[in-house]
């Protein structure tokens, strides 16, 4: 094939011919793969990297080749060397990222989740919840911390959903007495 029918193949691909661009991926691919391999030695980047450019110039790339500027195979790897260095880019960003995320993790610093809860333990009301009945706190425990509906806390805690509202009124109300 030459420069012409690149050209052509091109042409019918900018107006949706998929037997022209099959044509055009069939004769660039393995090269272009080949030349991307010897600036990356990341096997799964490359080949994302190919399916990205030639993914670009199905949607709309190939419109952009002008045969009297350059000759298909440069524009391609011009194509292909770009989203090559912008995928690099990107994955040393997400490295970077990741490697801070990893020092963040290894401090000893609680979540707003666990402090609430040190709270509930240690402070006043982990004291007067202490000092409820097991059928009361298990009651609280259920629809109050867990989040339940009555409903749920019925089936969780084997109670009748009546007994779960009595025993959550009178939880309530203990806690009412005590922190007041």
């Amino acid at each position: 094939m030459t420069a012409q029918d690149d050209a052509a193949l091109l042409a019918l691909t900018a107006g949706g011919d998929r037997n022209a661009f099959e044509a055009f991926y069939r004769r660039h691919a393995p090269w272009l793969r080949l030349r991307l391999c010897y600036r990356c030695a990341d096997d799964a980047l490359v080949d994302d990297v190919v399916q990205e450019t030639f993914l670009a110039v199905w949607t709309g790339a190939a419109a952009t080749f002008r045969p009297r500027d350059t000759d298909a195979a440069a524009w391609l790897w011009r194509i292909g060397s770009r989203r090559l260095i912008d995928a690099l880019r990107r994955r040393t960003s997400r490295d970077r990222l990741g490697r801070l995320l990893a020092r963040l993790r290894g401090r000893d610093e609680s979540s707003a989740e666990e402090q609430v809860l040190i709270g509930l333990e240690h402070g006043d009301l982990g004291g007067a919840l202490a000092r409820l009945s097991p059928e009361l706190r298990a009651v609280i425990r259920a629809t109050v911390l867990d989040g339940l509906s009555t409903a749920e806390a019925a089936v969780l805690l084997g109670i009748p959903t009546g007994t779960v509202k009595t025993r959550a009124m009178r939880a309530r109300r203990q806690l009412r007495e005590e922190l007041a």
